[in-house]
């Protein structure tokens, strides 16, 4: 039995700590000494330690902590989280055009009165939807595809400007809240100077974050709230999402500027720079005055969003593909700086592309320190002219990549003996050796060490592994990056050779997932031809490349040693995939790392050519669907393709069959409604070359 009074002290502490948060975290007006509420914070903790039945899912207490999650979940958006249109005009006539074009959708005359409108900033975050029950967070969600995020409620609960329970009387029973997640730029410096004393501390797993949207994106999307609570995160509120209708108890506003006092009553901050504009001429007022403040703003923006203000004329405009019509971000010119080239370098990235990068003297732009400056490729390079010692200027693309506009007149007028160099795109991978190799029409130069290069390494091996490669169940980014960080994993034989033991010593990997990845490499050495050779990671080589390649030659050493010639004689192989391939197994490291796998015991049928292989099924299509009793989906396909028929994924009048297992749905309506023939798995391995082998 708890006492009256201490339940009512707790009740008496929440409700005191929320006032002085939002004081604090909100309105920026605090009313106690940091020890003060230290001390109230302590107190409610140590009522809760003794009397868990008085900790709500609202208490102050319950917004740092909480179990490491094993992965996010899903979440459908009741009310998809659209994008923005943005104004592709930076200047004034941006603003114009969209006045021009709401007035035109309601098809209003040159005389009728100007439209209003609300004017917002657009800030440079991350977008989540919070969904309150009868006033109470009970999930956050990212945007995601617009249509499915991820469930990231419990570090959501680690911002302090975002309430855990609405304040005020009008809490409807239903009300999704939509705004940013951003880092405020002295949040920002602070962060990143604590991770650098822990980088010169030795810490390892540690870095310094590039900006702040990447530090808030990162912080929000961490499986540890624990980390999420460590930095500090900012919201603003600014869209609605599902809410209970007003016949039903929900509030009922005309405006979404009225819609933004009501979140501001709720307990959402929201951003004090926005207004109301009549016509387009006060909203290049707006968009020019908050030009001049956007340096000495706390957080970073990149440009304003106009709205119209009428909730009726938003429904009236209503939405154009995935945007809707009465909105629209109008941003500003990318900042830029001028700075040195130190150097030129040519980095390798995740899939073999090279890129030239400009070393920078340090420069400040866009929020940002920036020492390098991509180059994009070898023409845009020698394009731009840009050289070692060049004073150029630094743009911010996007405001989030920097690159290099163009050369300073002046570094361009000295005489050619005093400038550097003009670029060169290496021939050979800086990074591993092999041959570096573009194609024709092409503008990126590419390593073809694919099997061998460091560069490539985490992504040729997570190729391998994926469900329609060699399929080595487990083995997942986080995993792979691990493996490849420790050293553990140079090419892809040395994951065959890695050990219970080894594995088991990993961080968070325990001795049951240790063994079961173990028993997962072991089941992927039985594979098939056209798996390994998608495996493989050959440029343009996809699924159905890969199974034409082992359907005409049968062996792999066949495919290996083709000329481009023979393997343009190959169905839908044309000169770019012929050369590829052929660059492909030209290189020395690629070979034996085939070879090298093969030595580890992966292993798979082998025929003989197309030509003596019969093809019973050439020229049916085929949809499978619904649960087959033994067969996977993707294994009859395979079964299917093989025989030479096509696997279509929608059924048609030029449908041949509908293989149709447990829960099939639409398909096989559509196909009984077409008269199509319907066969079960039984009838199906009838059909195929060696029926249930």
């Amino acid at each position: 039995m708890i006492p009256p009074d201490i339940a009512q002290e707790a009740a008496a502490l929440r409700e005191q700590l929320r006032r002085h948060a939002h004081l604090y975290y909100v309105l920026d007006a605090p009313e106690l000494p940091d020890a003060e509420y230290d001390r109230l914070f302590r107190r409610l903790e140590a009522i809760e330690a003794e009397h868990p039945v008085l900790r709500t899912a609202d208490s102050p207490t319950q917004r740092v902590g909480g179990k490491v999650l094993e992965g996010f979940v899903r979440v459908r958006h009741r009310v998809p989280m659209l994008s923005i249109r943005t104004e592709t005009d930076i200047t004034a006539g941006g603003a114009i055009a969209f006045d021009a074009r709401v007035r035109r959708e309601l098809g209003l005359t040159a005389e009728a009165p100007p439209v209003g409108y609300v004017c917002e900033l657009k800030f440079d975050g991350l977008a989540v939807n919070l969904r309150y029950e009868e006033g109470v967070l009970v999930q956050a969600a990212t945007r995601g595809d617009g249509e499915i995020g991820e469930d990231v409620t419990q570090n959501m609960r680690t911002v302090q400007q975002i309430p855990l329970r609405l304040q005020g009387a009008t809490v409807p029973p239903v009300v999704e809240v939509r705004g940013e997640v951003y880092m405020r730029r002295d949040d920002f410096e602070r962060l990143n100077a604590r991770q650098r004393e822990r980088i010169a501390a030795g810490q390892k797993n540690e870095k310094v974050f590039v900006n702040p949207r990447n530090a808030a994106a990162g912080a929000v999307r961490q499986l540890d709230p624990a980390i999420a609570a460590a930095r500090p995160l900012s919201f603003f509120a600014y869209g609605l999402g599902e809410v209970t209708p007003a016949s039903e108890g929900g509030p009922d506003h005309a405006t979404q500027f009225d819609w933004l006092q009501q979140f501001d009553a709720w307990g959402f901050p929201v951003a004090a720079q926005t207004r109301r504009a009549l016509g387009a001429m006060e909203l290049i007022a707006f968009h020019e005055s908050v030009a001049r403040q956007r340096d000495t703003l706390p957080y970073d923006i990149d440009g304003v969003v106009y709205k119209v203000d009428s909730v009726e004329l938003q429904r009236r405009l209503g939405f154009v593909s995935r945007e809707p019509r009465w909105a629209v971000a109008h941003k500003y010119p990318a900042q830029e700086q001028l700075t040195t080239v130190q150097a030129i370098e040519v980095q390798v990235g995740r899939t073999g592309k090279l890129t030239p990068v400009a070393k920078l003297a340090p420069v400040f732009v866009g929020g940002v320190t920036v020492t390098n400056a991509t180059l994009h490729n070898e023409d845009e390079a020698r394009r731009k002219d840009v050289r070692v010692g060049d004073t150029v200027i630094i743009r911010r693309a996007g405001d989030v990549i920097p690159e290099v506009v163009g050369v300073l007149p002046a570094s361009l007028a000295k005489p050619a003996e005093e400038r550097g160099a003009v670029f060169a795109m290496p021939h050979r991978c800086p990074v591993c050796g092999s041959d570096a190799v573009r194609e024709e029409g092409e503008v990126d130069w590419r390593c073809s060490g694919g099997l061998f290069c460091a560069a490539q390494r985490k992504e040729a091996i997570l190729h391998f592994a994926a469900r329609r490669a060699v399929d080595i169940e487990g083995l997942g980014d986080r995993l792979v990056e691990q493996l490849v960080d420790s050293q553990l994993i140079r090419t892809l034989p040395d994951l065959y050779r890695l050990g219970l033991v080894t594995l088991a010593g990993l961080e968070r990997m325990a001795g049951k997932s240790a063994g079961n990845l173990v028993a997962a490499l072991e089941k992927s050495k039985r594979t098939t031809l056209p798996r390994f050779l998608f495996g493989l990671g050959i440029r343009h080589v996809g699924e159905s490349t890969a199974k034409e390649l082992a359907r005409y030659f049968g062996k792999l050493d066949a495919v290996m040693d083709a000329t481009e010639a023979q393997l343009l004689e190959v169905n839908d192989i044309g000169p770019v995939v012929a050369h590829s391939v052929r660059t492909f197994f030209d290189q020395p490291h690629n070979r034996e790392v085939v070879e090298q796998l093969r030595a580890c015991g992966l292993t798979w049928e082998e025929g003989e050519p197309a030509a003596r292989t019969p093809k019973p099924l050439a020229g049916k299509t085929f949809v499978v669907t619904g649960t087959l009793p033994t067969l996977s989906r993707d294994d009859a396909k395979d079964r299917l393709e093989a025989a030479g028929a096509k696997v279509a994924g929608s059924v048609s009048r030029k449908t041949d069959y509908v293989v149709a297992g447990a829960e099939a749905g639409s398909k096989l309506a559509k196909a009984q409604a077409l008269g199509i023939p319907i066969l079960d798995e039984a009838g199906l391995l009838e059909l195929l070359p060696g029926g249930l082998a």
